[in-house]
């Protein structure tokens, strides 16, 4: 049977971080939601996204509307964290029913034609029409403990280094080095570290792994006298610059430049931290770029709980550690300073003195002394800029998508779309 990843409202919860890609497309440990569902299920994965998304996601699964509409298939959140039991006894479901788990539908089985049946306009699966033509079943019923469903962004960060540890064991070779390493390379129990092909580990760096596994992808760069602390996951392509201190709980995806002093963060792929300055408990998106000497606070200075806004709103998070959150092709300026809990959104360009905002809405330009609107057609040609620069080609779809967004942002970030 195949299996179909799909979106719900939960999305909304997760921006800026998902208005560029699909919420399965999120990293946490080595691995998006989406590569941890296709190692662990036999089945064909495909994607069924919000509408203005389809034709942009296709790098990790198929798209929806390949499929037949008599042709049965298995639903399942792409919100949700898969492990190999849950995933099994989903399997099981038969046409007609659901699993719920709290205000959200975990996953469900139904033909390609009923499935169209439950969509929103957007192609979000609406989970109260799911409830009025499908059979409901506890998730206690099927599995046992609690799904872990991702909601806000800063849970991808609580549970990075568990999924770090998790991935390296599932995924890596931990205990081989196959990449190239120079005199003078310093590693602290070798038998929980990685080294792939292709990868080159420069004179005087120290990688220590006592504490959890590093993983060191294929053809990552490791410069002169970098300190690499585990659980740690370095992704394909990626270049740590020299003397960076790269500490617990990180994972940097593919084709990253990362510097100066990076504590319990995730940058998803294709973003810049090349300098000094130090970036704590964070997620960066895509084609984002952070100035030298930028740096955020992850830690109010009474130790207490950290609020963000998520679309505007304050949202108490219950964790004393919560840095910047990016939205894609976001910049910052040399120097840039960001508060505890700072959302930054998609196309934002932050420059000058003192602390921005603590919410900085989508397609802003400015910093803390004013905010203007960063004009549509500047950020989109500055996008495709960076993007061929990586060889990454600036399609009509690419260009649909920056327009959605530009809409989309505007009403949620304003509190217009319900």
């Amino acid at each position: 049977m195949k299996l179909i990843l799909f979106e719900d409202l939960g999305y909304r919860d997760l921006l800026p971080l998902t208005y560029f890609r699909p919420v399965w497309d999120l990293r946490c440990g080595a691995l998006t939601l989406a590569e941890k569902t296709a190692f662990l299920s036999k089945s064909p994965l495909y994607g069924l996204s919000r509408t203005y998304l389809m034709k942009s996601f296709q790098k990790n699964v198929s798209a929806f509307d390949t499929i037949a509409d008599d042709e049965t298939a298995l639903f399942i959140n792409g919100r949700w964290l898969p492990d190999a039991g849950s995933i099994q006894k989903i399997e099981q479901l038969s046409s007609g029913q659901t699993i719920v788990y709290e205000d959200s539908a975990l996953a469900f089985c139904a033909t390609i034609g009923e499935a169209k049946k439950v969509l929103s306009d957007d192609g979000t699966v609406d989970v109260a029409r799911l409830a009025e033509r499908f059979q409901p079943l506890s998730h206690e019923t099927i599995m046992s403990g609690k799904p872990m469903l991702f909601r806000y962004p800063w849970d991808l960060i609580r549970l990075n280094a568990e999924q770090i540890t998790l991935d390296a064991k599932n995924y890596a070779q931990l205990g081989t080095v196959e990449g190239t390493l120079r005199a003078g390379v310093h590693i602290l129990v070798p038998e929980n570290v990685a080294i792939a092909k292709g990868a080159t580990i420069q004179p005087g760096v120290v990688i220590n792994a006592e504490n959890g596994p590093v993983w060191i992808d294929e053809g990552a760069t490791i410069m002169a006298n970098s300190v690499l602390v585990g659980p740690l996951y370095i992704g394909k392509k990626s270049t740590i610059k020299i003397a960076a201190k790269i500490y617990e709980n990180t994972s940097i995806g593919p084709v990253c430049k990362v510097g100066g002093e990076v504590e319990g963060c995730i940058i998803h792929g294709y973003s810049n931290k090349q300098h000094d300055g130090f970036l704590g408990h964070a997620y960066l998106a895509e084609w984002v770029n952070l100035g030298a000497d930028t740096n955020n606070s992850d830690l109010k200075n009474n130790y207490g709980s950290v609020t963000v806004n998520i679309n505007g709103h304050p949202v108490n998070t219950g964790e004393r550690f919560v840095g910047l959150i990016m939205g894609d092709h976001s910049k910052c300026a040399i120097n840039t300073m960001f508060n505890t809990g700072t959302v930054v959104g998609a196309c934002c360009n932050i420059f000058g003195a003192g602390m921005p905002p603590k919410f900085v809405p989508s397609f802003s330009w400015g910093g803390a002394e004013e905010l203007v609107a960063y004009k549509f057609e500047k950020a989109m040609a500055v996008a495709k800029i960076v993007m061929e620069r990586r060889n990454i080609n600036f399609t009509a779809e690419t260009a649909a998508v920056f327009e959605t967004v530009q809409h989309l942002a505007k009403e949620i970030e304003s509190g217009t779309l319900l």
